[in-house]
């Protein structure tokens, strides 16, 4: 059945940043055929179409003039089982957290670290998410998407997506496919990551010695929740910059001047910085223009107290970033896509 298409629609409720901008059109899919079908009406109005999940990795920063569609399929099943590595497939519209509990709940591990990360399972494979040690890529089993330019459906492997640092080959050309539904490889014995961050200390703290799974996504939970704003109650996108990766000449620099420095040597010589410390040791942490601030807790989360709109949210990231470059020499690289 084809969804109808509204008018004039609040995009409040659809974005963490709780940014009240207004689209044109919106429509929800909530299968294969209703996405289809919107993007083949769009394509016959001539009209444009922003794809969007839980609108978490928004800022909206003017009204939308296009049809926003919102991926809102449901599904979650197990596709392969051998006894020890366990395929799971979930709809793009599945909200991320609750399904990483599912898995759980299936007595499986991988999805662990990325408990309590904001957004959708379609957008998930967009930035390659990650935290605390763990990204996509490395569970990541497949995925299937629809390409809009031609209406087929394409099955991709873990090499055909490209992942980067928050980056995918469906980031870099952002207009080309829809993610319909992705899949992950699990597994039925724990490989724990733990020496990421302070996770291990959280563990340790709780009295837990030999972690399962659910241990270590209850840990993580109660780390995130301490660090980062309820989207719900402050609107937020979690991590707003992405850590800057630089040359060992650079990072040796800044550490002649500012010894305690985060940073993490990476493969081909480089140097990956933390954003958030770069942030704070300029100053920035609980910093308020108006409505639009940096978290008084994590630096490297932007946040709107209730009224700021998506272009002050912008003007005060921009603010950093020429203060970061002008006092480290590094470039921040904004998280998430700007509209």
């Amino acid at each position: 059945m084809t969804a109808a298409w509204q008018q004039q629609v609040s995009l409040k409720p659809y974005n963490t940043f709780g940014i009240d901008v207004r689209a044109r059109y919106f429509t929800q899919a909530h299968d294969d055929e209703q996405a289809r079908q919107a993007l083949a009406e769009a394509a016959e109005r001539q009209v444009p179409v922003l794809v969007i999940g839980g609108g978490s990795n928004l800022l909206l920063t003017r009204d939308i003039d296009a049809l926003v569609l919102h991926m809102a399929s449901r599904g979650r099943r197990l596709l392969s089982d051998d006894g020890e590595r366990v395929v799971v497939e979930a709809e793009a519209g599945e909200p991320w957290h609750p399904f990483v509990q599912w898995t759980l709940a299936q007595g499986l591990s991988g999805l662990e670290n990325l408990s309590l990360i904001p957004g959708t399972v379609g957008a998930a494979p967009m930035q390659n998410v990650g935290a605390y040690g763990v990204e996509i890529k490395d569970v990541f089993a497949g995925l299937t998407a629809l390409d809009r330019e031609t209406g087929e459906l394409r099955d991709f492997t873990l090499q055909e997506c490209a992942f980067g640092y928050r980056d995918s080959l469906f980031k870099r050309n952002p207009g080309r496919w829809l993610i319909l539904r992705v899949r992950f490889a699990l597994d039925r014995t724990l490989r724990a990551h733990l020496d990421y961050g302070p996770v291990r200390q959280r563990l340790t703290e709780q009295g837990v010695g030999q972690p399962t799974a659910q241990a270590i996504s209850d840990a993580i939970c109660s780390i995130r929740r301490e660090k980062l704003p309820d989207p719900a109650e402050l609107g937020n996108a979690g991590s707003f910059f992405k850590n800057p990766v630089v040359t060992v000449e650079l990072a040796d620099k800044i550490r002649s001047a500012y010894p305690t420095v985060v940073a993490y040597p990476q493969a081909g010589g480089q140097v990956k910085l933390a954003a958030g410390w770069l942030i704070e040791q300029a100053g920035w942490k609980g910093h308020r223009d108006g409505d639009a601030g940096v978290h008084r807790l994590q630096s490297l989360v932007l946040v709107n107290y209730g009224q700021a709109s998506g272009a002050q949210m912008y003007a005060l990231a921009q603010k950093i970033q020429a203060d970061i470059l002008e006092r480290f020499g590094v470039e921040l690289e904004m998280e998430p896509n700007l509209y």
